[in-house]
């Protein structure tokens, strides 16, 4: 039991004194400048610089441009017609993102387009992700040791009633 509860706090300290070792996720936008300008960032609001961008034509499955991003993360193209346009950004790390631009001659209005933002704007965090993370870390072994000293408890039980189960509920005391 203290070999469990001392890996599970060695985990935890590890966790946080290596802070480039955790996982992040990915936001974006795409906006109108000389063209559309696509941004890709991590959640930390780090870019993501040098990553792979591909550009596809509303209704076609064709690559319309490819490329990769510069160093702030960002990446220009000039749409040739008005429809759905996607940017799909991809660092080789496992991250991708996704965002679509809705391009519309007639009114050459800008528009700033986000991924993975809910209706409301509001996202949980990083402190939000690391109480849930440590949510379910408690969680687990909760269910793990009332598990377990379910089964001592029957153990106990059988030694000190033989022959009987605890569930009969013949003394009264449970």
């Amino acid at each position: 039991m203290r070999s469990i509860l001392l890996a599970i706090c060695l985990s935890a300290v590890m966790m946080w004194a290596a802070p480039s070792c955790r996982a992040h996720g990915v936001d974006g936008y795409v906006e109108r400048e000389e063209g559309y300008c696509v941004t890709a960032q991590y959640d930390d609001g780090e870019p993501m610089s040098y990553a792979a961008v591909e550009i596809k034509a509303p209704d076609s499955d064709i690559v319309f441009q490819k490329g990769r991003a510069d160093r702030n993360g960002r990446f220009m193209f000039q749409p040739d017609g008005p429809g759905r346009w996607q940017a799909v950004v991809q660092d080789g790390m496992g991250h991708r993102l996704a965002l679509d631009a809705q391009v519309d001659e007639a009114s050459g209005a800008p528009e700033t387009v986000h991924a993975g933002m809910p209706a409301n704007g509001a996202r949980p965090g990083r402190l939000g992700n690391i109480l849930t993370g440590l949510g379910v870390i408690f969680g687990l072994c909760g269910f793990f040791y009332g598990w377990r000293a379910r089964s001592r408890f029957r153990s106990a039980y059988a030694a000190h009633y033989p022959g009987e189960s605890p569930n009969d509920n013949r003394h009264g005391k449970f």
